[in-house]
């Protein structure tokens, strides 16, 4: 009898949060489910590792059909880190990450801890997805995307992601019967404008909110994540981790 696919889930937004709880139902479907996810919101920690401190593990129950979950005191990248050499019977199958309440689009997957989960993923030798929803309530409706990740996921797993290859799946905030589609793109070129709002405490000491505006330079262009998901189209982006600029090794290797 064929071994069942071994399926690590995962996320940035808390192992209670109603986006990996969707997420962990429909993985069931495929394979043994294992979850290791954050204690509590870690949102926008990227790639980042706990290296100063202890990681503490606890069991929880958050996800009935699991046959192993835990909340870990640490980052996404950590309880990826901890799930593949400490808890999981054998290299996972499929790492899943998400659904992250709000969008990783475009630049969002540099600070994305969702995205940095999958990454760490591929960094493992092992396929990667992390999934997206474009609406950051925490009551957020999910629904609409079961098809969806139900197709990616079995697509997948019957064809291995190349090595260093993770996917950046994002939904616009729309009923199932709203969404096109499915759409491959690259990254749309963007980035942050940002402003640090000063305010004072009761000693008069200022302290800041980190605020901003998010612009996409490339509106028009048909080709990126940004125009998929404002077209009502969920977006697929195959992501590296690898940052070198190929393209510009040999100009620098002349000019040096």
């Amino acid at each position: 009898m064929a071994e069942k696919p071994l399926i690590l889930v995962t996320n940035d937004d808390g192992i209670n949060a109603n986006g990996i709880l969707h997420l962990s139902n429909i993985a069931m479907k495929f394979g043994d489910v294992y979850i290791i996810a954050p204690d509590k919101p870690q949102s926008g920690m990227g790639h980042a590792i706990t290296i100063n401190s202890t990681l503490r593990l606890q069991k929880s129950q958050y996800h009935k059909g699991a046959l192993l979950e835990y909340n870990c005191s640490g980052t996404p990248v950590d309880c990826v880190k901890m799930a593949v050499n400490k808890l999981l019977p054998r290299k996972p199958d499929l790492v899943l990450s998400g659904i992250n309440h709000g969008s990783n689009s475009s630049i969002n997957v540099i600070y994305s801890g969702t995205m940095s989960a999958a990454i760490e993923g591929s960094l493992e030798g092992t396929s990667a997805i992390g999934f997206s929803l474009c609406d950051y309530s925490p009551h957020a409706d999910f629904s609409g995307t079961t098809h969806y990740i139900d197709k990616i996921i079995s697509s997948v797993l019957a064809d291995k992601l190349p090595d260093g290859v993770c996917l950046n799946v994002n939904f616009p905030k729309l009923t199932f019967k709203e969404i096109k589609g499915l759409k491959v793109c690259r990254q749309a070129k963007s980035n942050w404008v940002e402003e640090f709002d000063e305010r004072h405490d009761p000693h008069g000491n200022p302290y800041y909110w980190l605020t901003g505006k998010f612009i996409n330079f490339e509106p028009e262009a048909e080709d990126t994540d940004e125009w998929a998901l404002q077209n009502g189209y969920a977006s697929i982006v195959p992501t590296l981790h690898d940052l070198t600029a190929h393209n510009y090794i040999n100009h620098l290797k002349n000019i040096l």
